[in-house]
Formats: C-alpha cells, structure tokens, sequence
C-alpha cells in the first residue's frame, strides 16, 4: 500500500522561508518521478514542481526561481525548499509520484501539510 506523509508546514511572514518533507513508503520509490501539489481553498490542486529518479526537475511558474525540490531515494524522501514565500503560496502541500503533472497514485493522497503565509 502506497502512502506519502507530509511534513514541516507552518505560519510564515511573506518573504519567509520553509521546508516540506514528505515520506514514501510501499512503493519503488527510487524509480519514480515525484512531485509537489498544492491546493488553496476553492482552487484545484496544481502542479508545483516534479523531479525525476535522475534528479531532473521542472517548476511550475509561479515558483521558479523560489522553490528548489530534491529527493533522497535512500530515505524515500522529497523535500521542497520555499523562499521568498507570498502570500499567494499560502495552500495544503501535498507529494505523489507523478507523470505529466497527473499524479501516479491518485487514490493515496496524504494529508498534506499547510502552508501560511501572512504578516
């Protein structure tokens, strides 16, 4: 059974910065592309940035430049490092394997971790 436990959101000023965890388990993970979501409230969830089992990764506009995603295969593990947060980024942050920004395991969605951006 595949699950993603998300970590390490908070409350931050904008211009902040925080770092997303989220642990894998039940798959091969090491093969997998894997990616970040996030969902604001009434928006659907979108694409934040993806990387692949190589490292290769891909970053969805809005966040060029500000979010750097990486992997550790040996822990399971995606992070997502935020600077200079908005307070457009404010969402629920969530990770699943992912191709073509649709995600692999769409029925194992975690329970995300919320972001917060606001003076």
């Amino acid at each position: 059974q595949v699950q993603f436990v998300e970590s390490g959101g908070g409350l931050v000023q904008p211009g902040g910065s925080l770092r997303l965890s989220c642990a894998a388990s039940g798959t091969a993970f090491r093969v997998l592309p894997m990616a970040w979501f996030r969902q604001a409230p009434g928006k659907q969830r979108e694409l934040v940035a993806e990387v692949t089992p190589e490292g290769i990764t891909n970053y969805a506009d809005s966040v060029k430049g500000r979010f750097t995603i990486s992997r550790d295969n040996a822990k399971t593990t995606v992070y997502l490092e935020m600077k200079t947060l908005k307070p457009e980024d404010t969402a629920a942050y969530y990770c699943n394997a992912a191709r073509n920004a649709r995600a692999l395991f769409p029925g194992s969605w975690g329970r995300g971790t919320q972001v917060t951006v606001s003076s």
